[in-house]
């Protein structure tokens, strides 16, 4: 397994990956920073836990969209495929983030 630096919101977090993955999981991680950006625009700083949430929402809800159109112009497996990859991917690199910032409050508790 690699490791993976990424900056989310101003904060540093190290990501676990398959090797070759790395500069797919720093993609994701800056596509998921400037998504949590624009939601500090829209509602301000409420806190990371909370922002990432709302990011991850956000883009699930864009996933499912994309899905729900895949489905109605007769989808190809290989589409499903590359979808759930990319889902997998993207949950666990929100599961390891959301980890380092409740392992964070609870050091700041």
């Amino acid at each position: 397994m690699s490791n993976v630096s990424i900056r989310v919101n101003d904060r540093a977090f190290s990501i676990g990956c398959e090797p070759g993955q790395e500069e797919y999981v720093k993609s994701l991680g800056e596509a998921f920073d400037s998504r949590v950006a624009e939601l500090v625009k829209q509602v301000g700083q409420i806190g990371d836990l909370r922002l990432f949430l709302m990011a991850a929402l956000v883009i699930s809800d864009e996933l499912a969209s994309i899905k729900s159109g895949l489905d109605n112009k007769s989808a190809t497996p290989d589409h499903d495929a590359k979808i759930r990859k990319i889902n997998d991917t993207a949950v666990k690199a929100l599961e390891d983030a959301a980890e380092q910032v409740e392992q964070i409050v609870k050091k700041l508790s």
